[in-house]
């Protein structure tokens, strides 16, 4: 049992033996040709392409991402010690009356605010009533806690940002200041 394309098949040569192909579509096939020769050579190399591109994208990406990663943390560290520091200036509202070391009473309580943060990097300063104290120590500074004068404290934290081993730590410092009404 033939089939119409057998039939087709066996009619072709004698298409062509009656009625020969003109020169202008045997020029267009010969081209259609050379071009699908040649995109054939161009695909059958494109095997490695994808792999170069990922080479090259990829440390710029991972880049990026630690990055994000980098700043990501040195952002909690603000936030923990914003909050931390705002916890500090209200124990220290709390225990005016009855300190003898206020700076050492609020850095304690900073620390047990932010036990991420290392305690021995955080820098503070203080303004009670006008008169500034920094350090971690300001024993005899309590006659400065005046009711109703306002009481400020700032508190700084050195954060590490590092990408691939390039480190930004000069610049990168994370400050908190709250200031507290006596009352």
């Amino acid at each position: 049992m033939k089939t119409q394309l057998d039939l087709r098949e066996k009619a072709r040569p004698l298409k062509y033996s009656f009625n020969p192909p003109r020169k202008s579509e045997q020029a267009r096939a010969d081209r259609y040709s050379l071009i699908r020769r040649v995109g054939a050579l161009l695909q059958s190399e494109s095997e490695g392409n994808s792999l170069v591109e990922m080479a090259l994208a990829l440390p710029v990406f991972l880049a990026v991402v630690t990055g994000i990663f980098a700043f990501g943390i040195a952002f909690n560290n603000e936030l923990t010690l914003s909050n931390a520091v705002g916890s500090g200036a209200q124990y220290l509202q709390q225990i005016r009356s009855t300190t003898t070391d206020p700076c050492a009473d609020t850095l304690s309580a900073i620390e047990a605010a932010a036990p991420g943060l290392q305690g021995s990097n955080i820098s503070l300063t203080f303004n009670f009533n006008g008169t500034a104290a920094s350090g971690n120590s300001c024993a005899g500074d309590e006659a400065d806690l005046v009711q109703g004068a306002p009481v400020t404290v700032t508190a700084t934290y050195p954060c590490t940002l590092s990408i691939y081993g390039t480190r930004f730590t000069t610049a990168c410092q994370v400050a908190a200041k709250v200031t507290e009404y006596e009352y």
